[in-house]
């Protein structure tokens, strides 16, 4: 059974019946200074655990809050536009050009009476053509991507989020940091890092390859909305983790409907871990709602590891 309230500058959900690492409470509140969060959670076998921080209004207002939905009629608009600005500079004498936008793409045709001058226009634009293309991507914070199925596909630029969003986080990183013991090691840290994110409402990602960044929350807007699929999830805990952790390595590992986190720590005995440019990782789940500690996945994550159905990007 779940009840929720709404109140002005309070949104608090309250949970019965709660599962294990289920959140129990949410609260979010802003001055004009600042925006902070109260966060509950269950655990198995301990007292519910609580975390409570402030942000920097200003930092995360400029920082990236959206990501904007892929379009493939906005790019070829983009590039169109940036191809005709060229195709007008070049002296009619030389030759012609004709930029056509075509269903799946944008057509390039030069026509002139020197075989070197078309073939060096043709060139010149056509480069162009990916240049403009890899500017509209970087504008909206979108990357080219290869699927584990070799597939070419575009995706949010979750390495370039996470960067940008380790030095406004550093409050929450450092709210995580004093709520577990004095004594405590990364191990710790991390876990208690896990057990707060995984309490925040999943969202379920589609397939990364088709859904043009469709649900992708940053930070922000996971914070704000109290919600988000893995790759979401996975970005603010490689934020948070990175400025608790400036200089461990750390990857983030892309299945095909699912994403994971890995750091360069010593693993235990049971721990899963992957070896990846010379180094190993332990693999954690920051997605939930099941409650994984650090070192631990979930079935179908192991069986797509096995099977190699994984690519990799270093944090």
């Amino acid at each position: 059974m779940q009840s929720c309230r709404l109140f002005i500058g309070l949104l608090l959900w309250m949970f019965t019946g709660h599962a294990i690492g289920e959140q129990l409470s949410f609260s979010a509140s802003q001055s004009a200074e600042a925006l902070s969060y109260d966060y509950r959670w269950s655990r198995q076998g301990q007292s519910p655990a609580s975390l409570s921080f402030s942000l920097d209004r200003q930092a995360m207002v400029e920082a990236p809050a959206i990501q904007k939905t892929y379009s493939l009629a906005l790019v070829q608009r983009y590039v169109y536009v940036e191809l005709m600005k060229a195709a007008k500079e070049i002296d009619p004498k030389q030759a012609r050009v004709k930029i056509n936008r075509l269903h799946r793409g944008i057509e390039i045709r030069v026509s002139s009476t020197s075989e070197a001058t078309n073939k060096r226009i043709s060139e010149e634009l056509s480069a162009l053509r990916e240049q403009a293309y890899d500017s509209y991507l970087k504008e909206n914070y979108y990357t080219r991507y290869t699927t584990v199925f070799n597939e070419e596909a575009v995706k949010p630029d979750h390495i370039r989020f996470i960067n940008e969003y380790i030095e406004p986080l550093i409050p929450l990183s450092q709210a995580i940091y004093d709520s577990v013991s004095q004594q405590a090691d990364a191990r710790e840290y991390f876990n208690f890092l896990l057990g707060w994110v995984q309490s925040i409402p999943y969202d379920r990602l589609s397939n990364r390859a088709d859904n043009n960044g469709g649900g992708f929350l940053p930070p922000a807007g996971l914070l704000a909305q109290n919600k988000g699929d893995c790759d979401s999830k996975s970005v603010l805990t490689a934020a948070i983790a990175r400025g608790f952790l400036p200089d461990t390595p750390m990857i983030l590992v892309l299945l095909p409907r699912h994403a994971l986190l890995g750091v360069a720590l010593a693993p235990q005995a049971g721990d899963q871990t992957l070896t990846y440019d010379g180094k190993t990782y332990v693999l954690f789940e920051p997605t939930g709602p099941a409650k994984l500690p650090m070192g631990e996945v979930a079935p179908d994550s192991r069986q797509a590891l096995a099977n190699r159905h994984f690519t990799i990007e270093q944090i």
